[in-house]
């Protein structure tokens, strides 16, 4: 099976205007997303609606793909992007433009979930540490069936551990947070870029609910390896951090 890497990456962020151009360790946050993304995949491209991130990502050497301006999610950038770029690739791994420190491994097993002729769509899962990350509604949770199929996706604490004090919540049930990296493919990503929005997707506002309320069925690989989205000018302070404290 043939893989590509596309990284979407959007200037006009509403809470972090800028954000892949935004210096992290003196390398921009895209660059990093970028290296980590092609040391697995061999090829990969950023698609963005800026020529300041196309110009950047250039002058890093790598490649970049303009795209229209006015789409709704990074998916839909993704399949104009696959369009553009005329690929003949079997799955389309979409890294988001602020995740930094994806690690190589997790890009491995999601590969390998590929492997399970079933699977649609793919994306990873990481067990809390803490009750406080759990409950945190930016960090959206996953449930699965026995087979690590998706059956829900939440910004709530999801399920509900009756007869157990919250504290106890965590050593009686192993929580999944959702690790913002899909993979998709090639057919299934035009398919689900043509559907309209479910009304699980407007209510939470995860655009992974659309697929699932249309049907598709989504497996969910296990990882154990942290990561840092940026989201905001604190999350790139805790990512500075986190860096600094992974070269020590």
């Amino acid at each position: 099976m043939k893989f590509i890497g596309i990284i979407p990456a959007r200037y006009a962020s509403s809470r972090f205007p800028g954000k892949p151009l935004a210096m992290l360790g003196g390398k921009t946050v895209i660059e990093r997303v970028y290296t980590q993304v092609s040391s697995v995949l061999g090829e990969a491209w950023v698609a963005t609606d800026d020529e300041r991130i196309a110009t950047a990502v250039e002058q890093f050497g790598g490649r970049a793909v303009m795209t229209r301006s006015d789409h709704q999610s990074g998916t839909d950038r993704i399949e104009e992007a696959a369009q553009t770029i005329g690929t003949d690739a079997d799955v389309i791994v979409n890294v988001q433009g602020d995740e930094p420190f994806i690690q190589p491994s997790q890009i491995d097993t999601l590969k390998a979930l590929f492997d399970d002729s079933e699977a649609q769509i793919c994306t990873l899962g990481k067990p809390f540490d803490s009750m406080e990350a759990a409950e945190n509604p930016n960090s959206p949770k996953i449930v699965t069936d026995m087979r690590g199929y998706a059956l829900y996706f939440s910004r709530s604490l999801i399920p509900y551990v009756r007869g157990r004090e919250r504290e106890e919540w965590l050593s009686a049930f192993t929580f999944l947070k959702h690790i913002g990296l899909y993979a998709y493919r090639r057919e299934v990503l035009s398919a689900i870029t043509r559907l309209p929005q479910s009304p699980l997707e407007k209510a939470e506002s995860l655009e992974q609910l659309r697929w699932l309320q249309h049907g598709y069925r989504i497996r969910v690989g296990l990882t154990d390896v942290e990561t840092v989205g940026i989201d905001t000018p604190d999350d790139l302070v805790r990512a500075e951090h986190f860096l600094a404290a992974m070269k020590h």
